[in-house]
Formats: C-alpha cells, structure tokens, sequence
C-alpha cells in the first residue's frame, strides 16, 4: 500500500488544506458552522496512543480535519502531518507497511501526527498499533484513532498498557450536540449569554422561556446531528436523504458485523414501543420471531456500543449501581436517531411531513421522546438510573456519594398522587414544560428546557 491513495485527504502537502480538502470545502457551504470544543483538549505536543470514539455521522471525521487546520495555523511543518481513513486499509499487517512506508516520508525528528479514521474497519488493527509501539517506531508520534464502535475501541484500549504516553487524558468520546451547544450554534450566543439564559431566575422572564421552549422542540426534531441541524436552517426541514444516510449507517455497520437486517428491525420496532416503559429481555423476545433473549440483549449491546441506544438500570439505593435483576429502559440516544429508524422502519417519501410533524404534534407520543432527551443529557454527566419502588421515579443520576431523583412531567398537569414515589425524597426535582409552579407540595419544580442548559454548561 502507498501513500497516494489518501492524497485526497492530505490535500496540506499540495496547498492551502482549508480550500481543497474535500472535507473543510463541504463545511463552509453549511450555514451553521460548529467547533467541537474537544479541539481544545487534543493532544498538540504529548506523543501517546489516543482515541476517539463516537457514532456515526456526527462529525469525527470534521473533527480531525478542523483539528488538522488548526494545527497547521500554529506553524506545524505539514510533512508532519498524515490523515488515514481505515476504510482503505484492510488489516493489521496493512496498517504495518503503511506506516513503514510513511516513516520513510516523514521528517524523522521531531514530533510527528498520525491520525488514523474510523479505525475500527481495519482487521486487528489493535495489534498493528501495539507492534508499532513496542518496535519504537511510535516514538515521538502523536496518534489519534477514531471509531464508531465504542466496544471495539474500549476492548482494544486494553491491549496498550503503558504504551499510551503521559498525557492526563487519552481517550475521548465525541457526542452529538447537547441542548446547550445546540442553542448557542443556532441563535449565535456567546458562552456568556447561554449561562445568563440558564440562571435559575424565579419567575423566568416570559421571552427566555419561549424562546427555550421553541429551541427544546425544535431540538426534540434534530436532536444534535449537525446535518440535521443545517437541514432545518436552511430547509425548514429535514431533507429525506439525511434521514436515510443515517438509518443506513446502522443497517450497513450491523450487517458488517454479522448480524441479520429483519432482526434488526423487530428490535428497533420493539424499542420504539417500548420506548419509556419498563421491559426485559424476556419480555421483548416474547414479541419477536427472535428465539432467544439473549440474541436480543446482543443485538441491543451493539446497538448501544454504537451510541445508537441507552440502557437505563434500575437503581439499588444501597450500593448506587444498577439491579442486574430488575427490569431495564431502553431509549434511544438522541431525537434524530428515533426519527431516522422510524423512517426505516416505516418507509415514506417525505418523513419529515408525514411522521416527525405529527408526533410532536401528539403530546402523549412526544412524552417518552423528551424523557429520552433528558436521560441522555443526564447520562453524559453521570451514572444514571431509574427507580422502582411503590412508584417509578424517572431518573436518579448519582453525584458526590448519593442519588439525585429526577421527575420528567411534560404533559397533563401536576398531580401530587402521581408523584407518591418522588416525593420520598429530599433531594427530589420535578421537570416539567413551564416555569410555574415553583413546587408541588415540598418538590422543587424546573423548567426543563433550561435545566438540560445549565446542565449542560456545567
């Protein structure tokens, strides 16, 4: 293998990378424009084996070309400087002459930048890596690996031990926009104006309620998938190309895994009527031509290790870790994922008119759909469960030693008989739709809009 066959994405070596990289030029035509703030943790100068893992299409390839632009404005001499996609690269013997090959290219003092795509399509490649490293001839390299199978990439983290380097952080986990970064990308707020919309102000004036209310729903739309998010700027909509890229990215990585399309989707189609409701695995495999449920808790394992699922344990108070035996809820990771398996899994020219208009119009449907959002958001900060007691308590995220219960109550009204559970607790909230009422009866209640800002900013 050659260098010549990833010219396309070393486009610095020949000129000015921002115009003719394939990447960079697709990206200045978008309306919206984001800047991972992960650019700002990447290595720049501490040589070590680092990953970066993530589902699909929602922006690690732009990453590491933003992140290559960036290092090129700092002066880096571009022959430093490699990007690979692992979509051409078959195994881990390939990976080997390649990087040979590239040694023989580059300067050999110095430190030097290999950044390997999607790496989990390369056959071993955890192997290559490791040899690599133990025949010196990663030293002084900084090597960034991405991957979309979160699984793959934690299992082969393992296999590099004290071959990593010194840096206080090698591994990252890139996610789609949270609500925060969703609102300051489309309204152009600084970081300044998004904490000041964020303060708990009691009554919250009307304007910055409504407008945290029209961003909320309309992220309950595009979720945090960039192409999503431009599709709506520009269209006021979202086109039925982008729905099917994504949906066909899940089908196509789990054929390539083995797994069989139809089974697929009966376990989706399950999820989604589940979605919000306790299940197991028994009990979804009773609904499916699935045999046995541990074929479905495999199929649902590697549908979460892609970050296309999340798995919501019960809580054991008593030692603040899941209840393996207890039922679990399954949701999905982020808005848009559900309305692209629904346009899957329910086939239509125009998903966004005829299935994603109509359930936002629903309150009823649109609940289950906001309790996922929610858990999510809460599920990248913390450990985080759900309760079963004499009641169910939406959420109960772990922080500083103990469990903090979390009510999600988006439509109807405020009832104290449905809040018998929650209301055993101290420390319990309530998120609802609006701002008022403050309490029901001794439980703070929030406006959960702006309760995913704070919590997103920190």
């Amino acid at each position: 293998m050659n260098l010549e066959e990833f010219q396309i994405h070393n486009t610095h070596l020949d000129g000015s990378f921002s115009d003719l990289d394939p990447h960079l030029r697709r990206l200045r035509t978008q309306p919206l424009i984001y800047r991972f703030p992960l650019l700002d943790r990447l290595p720049r100068s501490q040589p070590g084996i680092y990953t970066v893992g993530g589902g699909r299409q929602i922006g690690k390839t732009t990453l590491l070309k933003q992140w290559m632009a960036d290092l090129l404005a700092t002066g880096i001499d571009p022959a430093r400087l490699r990007f690979f996609t692992g979509e051409l690269i078959d195994d881990h013997h390939s990976l080997v002459r390649l990087v040979l090959t590239l040694q023989r290219a580059m300067p050999t003092e110095g430190r030097r930048y290999i950044l390997l795509d999607e790496v989990t399509y390369i056959a071993g490649w955890d192997k290559g890596i490791k040899y690599l490293a133990d025949a010196g001839l990663l030293e002084g390299v900084v090597l960034v690996a991405t991957g979309s199978d979160m699984a793959v990439i934690q299992e082969a983290r393992m296999r590099f031990p004290g071959r990593r380097g010194q840096a206080a952080a090698v591994d990252f986990h890139l996610h789609p926009l949270g609500f925060a970064a969703a609102v300051g990308l489309k309204r152009s707020l600084s970081s300044q104006e998004l904490l000041q919309l964020a303060q708990p102000i009691s009554p919250l004036p009307p304007e910055a309620e409504q407008v945290l209310l029209e961003e909320f729903l309309a992220y309950l739309v595009h979720g945090g998938f960039l192409t999503a998010i431009n599709d709506m700027a520009r269209h006021d909509r979202i086109l039925p190309a982008t729905f099917a890229t994504y949906s066909d990215w899940i089908r196509g990585d789990m054929l390539k895994r083995g797994k069989q399309e139809h089974y697929l989707g009966e376990v989706l189609a399950a999820i989604v009527r589940c979605c919000g409701t306790q299940t197991t695995y028994n009990a979804l495999a009773r609904t499916l031509s699935i045999d046995h449920p541990a074929t479905v808790s495999d199929y649902i394992a590697l549908l979460t290790s892609m970050d296309v699922l999340r798995v919501q344990p019960a809580l054991r108070e008593d030692k603040l870790t899941g209840a393996p035996k207890k039922a679990r809820k399954i949701s999905f990771c982020d808005p848009f994922i559900f309305h692209a398996v629904q346009s899957w899994l329910h086939e239509a020219q125009d998903p966004f008119t005829t299935q994603v208009r109509p359930l936002l119009a629903d309150p009823g449907r649109t609940g289950p759909l906001v309790e996922a959002c929610a858990v999510a958001h809460y599920g990248r900060h913390y450990p985080t469960y759900y309760i079963k007691g004499e009641g169910e308590v939406d959420i109960a995220y772990v922080k500083e030693g103990r469990f903090w219960p979390v009510e999600i109550k988006w439509t109807g009204q405020l009832r104290p008989k449905t809040l018998k559970q929650i209301g055993k607790y101290a420390n319990s909230r309530i998120l609802a739709r609006r701002s008022a009422p403050a309490k029901m009866g001794d439980i703070p209640v929030e406006f959960l809009p702006q309760t995913l800002l704070r919590l997103d900013l920190g």
